[in-house]
């Protein structure tokens, strides 16, 4: 019990606890806790660009090959499309099944169109392939990072690693350099990983005053089929995946379970993309094969996204009694493929990237997400666990497919062998790999 309660784990469940009981009973005081939780997100944020830069670079320069890189690329991006088109067709599938809508019937003039006013302006340039396109080149390279878009410090990086890898030994004092940087970033991040509990507590705090605590039992059924959805995705689908690769997903979400609370407690993803990098490298899988597989799959495979973005859009169909025809179906799952692209791991984006999808389908009311809004904070939980679920099965299923994992260290880890036991950036215990060294055997 005592192991528990030292570990961060346990201090972020006590953390989640707590958010709710003095959001139950004390409402009015909760609400003022929600800094705590922005602030966590904020801090994260804050090195985010900086250690995706140092990862990337670095895994590249070590990777020496390029072709390599070019294959791992292109492997994550086929791997990538075909489970966002099967988390797609889930969510119409089980839309369609359980019929969550049936029965509201919406009257469109009841809704409210201003609430929807700035998700529907950010939308407008992610409406077209070309807008997306463009979107994911920075300005400049600075901006990419002023900004914290993940996707444009990705482009840059590649650009960079390329060049630093096709330079080999001329360029081997800034390679070291960023080898020296990407260690003190990670340790940075070990001491605002620390405020973990706080961060939790505040944001799940803030939510539970906000909306009481029956909102936390009675959401809907939009949001009890949405959680039913990715609870069968990540069973089903990536335990399959999983057991063809030969590992346990069951293991792999027990190994990743720190790193899962904060997300259950911050709806973001985004606040665990460091520690997943460093917990991944650590289980047996190449760096640079990390350093592009999560950073990509972060924009290109977000499977929990693409499973409530087919899920929304039929059930405001059905509350609004909109008929949908199956060319209108093939036409949500296709653009869907484009527009999933632009969503990013904060609670807010899939509004936006659920209003450029219903722009490009008439035949849906646009003004219907206002009925989703109350709901999307819950909705997000869910959602960032499955994305980021999906992309450590993502980093080891590529890994297996190009050799690049120590599959005897990987199951030592999982199987939670003590001489191979985890320890965080920012504890000295003397067991962790170096940021950008190559874990052993690998």
């Amino acid at each position: 019990m005592l192991k528990f309660f030292n570990s961060l784990f346990g201090r972020v469940v006590i953390a989640l606890v707590a958010g709710i009981v003095i959001g139950a009973v004390f409402p009015h005081f909760a609400q003022s806790l929600r800094p705590l939780g922005d602030g966590f997100l904020k801090l994260i944020k804050m090195v985010i660009g900086p250690i995706v830069f140092c990862v990337v670079v670095s895994g590249m320069a070590h990777a020496g090959d390029l072709r390599k890189v070019g294959r791992v690329g292109l492997k994550s991006v086929i791997y990538f499309e075909i489970m966002t088109t099967i988390a797609l067709v889930i969510g119409a599938v089980l839309a369609y099944a359980t019929r969550p809508g049936v029965g509201m019937n919406i009257n469109l003039h009841s809704l409210d169109p201003a609430s929807l006013a700035t998700y529907t302006e950010h939308a407008k340039s992610l409406k077209d392939t070309a807008g997306f396109l463009l979107k994911i080149i920075p300005d400049t390279a600075i901006n990419a990072f002023a900004t914290g878009d993940i996707l444009q410090i990705l482009v840059f990086s590649v650009l960079f690693g390329s060049a630093l890898s096709l330079l080999g030994n001329k360029a081997q004092r800034v390679s070291s350099l960023i080898d020296e940087l990407s260690q003190v970033f990670f340790r940075v991040m070990g001491f605002i990983i620390k405020l973990a509990p706080l961060g939790v507590l505040g944001a799940i705090a803030f939510t539970t005053g906000t909306y009481g605590v029956e909102s936390l039992k009675q959401l809907g059924m939009l949001v009890l089929v949405f959680y039913a959805s990715c609870f069968v995705f990540v069973v089903v689908v990536l335990g399959i995946v999983m057991r063809l690769a030969g590992f346990s997903i069951f293991k792999l979400i027990r190994y990743l379970r720190e790193e899962l609370s904060i997300v259950l407690g911050t709806a973001s993803s985004d606040a665990v993309l460091p520690q997943i990098m460093r917990k991944l490298e650590w289980m047996g899988v190449k760096d640079s094969t990390v350093g592009l597989v999560i950073p990509t799959g972060y924009s290109f495979n977000l499977d929990g996204f693409s499973i409530y973005l087919t899920l929304a859009v039929i059930f405001i169909a059905q509350a609004t009694n909109t008929p949908l025809s199956i060319h209108d179906l093939i036409v949500v799952v296709l653009v869907s493929l484009v527009t999933s692209k632009g969503a990013h791991g904060i609670p807010g984006s899939a509004i936006v990237i659920l209003a450029a999808t219903l722009s490009a389908i008439p035949a849906i009311p646009v003004l219907g997400l206002v009925l989703i809004l109350p709901v999307d904070w819950f909705v997000g939980i869910a959602r960032a666990l499955t994305n980021l679920i999906g992309n450590c099965v993502a980093t080891v299923v590529v890994a297996v497919w190009e050799n690049d994992i120590d599959r005897a260290r990987a199951h030592r880890v999982l199987n939670r062998d003590e001489a191979l036991r985890y320890v965080p950036a920012g504890e000295d215990a003397g067991v962790e790999p170096a940021a950008g060294e190559h874990v052993p055997a690998v």
